[in-house]
């Protein structure tokens, strides 16, 4: 089973997929913590050296490496779905997840986790919100593939298991009974 949580940054892939994965009885992988121990460097390090593109290119190449295994959850970056066909990647090797939130509760998760977040690093709480707007507006499009769409503020993880569960891309690779 190969499970990738989507979302914006703050939407809860980290928290969230380590229940979710621990549930299922799944290796938890967070693409971020992945890149790093990769490439022994922080995010921040990453984007300040070879800045967003780079990035891009590192955490395409990350995750053409996870799906060549199994049975785990892999949560992805914020960015991860819009870049390099990410998303169809995805979607052809396992379930995805979109953990949607609206902007207004990223705004209040984001502002008190700025500096870890190196594209929000520099704005203050207006500049953040119509970030957060914006980015919003261009990356539903990619979040919107995913084959569940699960509004954060709703999230039973108990409820979300038996979804995946029963899912067809779940259940079509499990073992049946006699």
């Amino acid at each position: 089973m190969k499970i990738f949580l989507v979302g914006f940054m703050g939407a809860g892939k980290t928290t969230n997929g380590k229940k979710l994965a621990k549930k299922l009885n799944l290796q938890f992988i967070d693409l971020d913590y992945y890149i790093e121990q990769k490439h022994r460097a922080t995010i921040s390090f990453i984007f300040d050296l070879i800045g967003e593109e780079g990035f891009r290119i590192i955490e395409h190449r990350a995750i053409l490496e996870i799906i060549q295994g199994d049975n785990f959850l892999l949560s992805t970056g914020g960015g991860s779905p819009c870049f390099y066909n990410n998303m169809d990647i995805v979607n052809k090797n396992g379930l995805s997840i979109y953990l949607k939130l609206p902007a207004q509760a990223l705004w209040q998760r984001l502002s008190k986790a700025k500096k870890k977040r190196p594209l929000l690093n520099n704005l203050n709480n207006n500049e953040l919100l119509n970030y957060i707007n914006n980015e919003l507006k261009k990356r539903e499009h990619f979040y919107n593939k995913a084959d569940l769409i699960v509004d954060v503020h709703s999230l039973n993880i108990n409820d979300l298991t038996e979804k995946i569960l029963s899912h067809p891309k779940t259940t079509k690779k499990r073992p049946q009974a006699l």
